[in-house]
């Protein structure tokens, strides 16, 4: 099992830049694909970033492509979200989660086939 821990989140000023860390337990983080996605209230979880196992891939949905990036340092069992640019519209909650799927060859883009989740942390972006 994998226990996610986001982090990072606040108020930031429209054309800000945050920086979301997931930190996770356990000694297989680098067995996991990364994923972050984001929710607002009363609204379906969105995709928004993926990262492979070693860090050489990632997959940007097209809605935050050129402003936000994800990394990982495995050595430290984190991965991030720099988030640049960053706009009223961004303001929800944003989630990290964990894809254990070991035969994964495409990232995926859907909520359900994440097998564990952080707690969420709030991203408030003012005008």
């Amino acid at each position: 099992q994998v226990q996610l821990v986001e982090s990072g989140g606040g108020l930031v000023q429209a054309g800000g830049s945050l920086r979301l860390s997931c930190v996770a337990s356990g000694r297989t983080f680098n067995k996991y694909i990364i994923g972050w996605f984001r929710q607002a209230p009363g609204k379906e979880r969105v995709f928004v970033a993926a990262i492979n196992w070693t860090g050489s891939s990632t997959y940007v949905a097209d809605s935050v492509k050129g402003r936000f990036t994800t990394t990982r340092d495995n050595a430290k069992n984190t991965a991030y979200l720099q988030m640049d640019s960053l706009k009223p519209e961004d303001t929800t909650i944003y989630y990290c989660a964990a894809d254990g799927n070991e035969l994964r060859r495409k990232f995926s883009t859907l909520p359900g086939e994440y097998d564990y989740w952080g707690q969420g942390t709030q991203v408030t972006v003012s005008s």
